[in-house]
């Protein structure tokens, strides 16, 4: 099923690449968008607005680095930087204001506690989201591999 917008937070890690691919692939034969957004979570103990220098670069980075990935891609890539108090309101939030087709939560296999994980923002998401979910979960990585 060809997709016309598909949303796709990024984190500054390595699923981004391998997901903005495929995101480029959902959207090929629509002649489609990807929608990037870097959600940076200010802790509650600081204002919303606060100047996170550190955090901005990455995001800032990393968009740019995905911007260009996406242009070798030959898929119209759009970037945003927000910040939010957490990452799921704010995904959901912007798949509403662009009104996208899809979002792709890309993750990386991760434990937690000794536990599979989704994290976070990825059940915010899933309950909340306006539009159909493609959860993408990267390959198990072996024991010892940063797992």
């Amino acid at each position: 099923m060809p997709w016309k917008k598909v949303l796709l937070p990024v984190h500054g890690n390595d699923t981004d690449p391998k997901a903005l691919r495929l995101a480029c692939d959902l959207t090929r034969d629509a002649k489609g968008s990807v929608y990037l957004v870097y959600v940076i979570e200010v802790p509650h103990h600081l204002p919303l607005d606060s100047d996170l220098p550190t955090e901005s670069s990455n995001a800032e980075e990393t968009l740019h680095r995905m911007e260009e990935l996406g242009k070798e891609y030959k898929t119209g890539v759009e970037a945003v930087m927000l910040q939010a108090r957490e990452a799921g309101p704010a995904i959901v939030q912007e798949a509403v204001e662009r009104e996208v087709d899809l979002i792709l939560l890309a993750l990386p296999y991760q434990l937690q506690h000794g536990s599979f994980s989704l994290g976070k923002a990825a059940p915010h998401v899933l309950k909340y989201a306006p539009c159909p979910v493609l959860l993408w979960r990267l390959e198990l990585t072996p024991p010892g591999n940063g797992t």
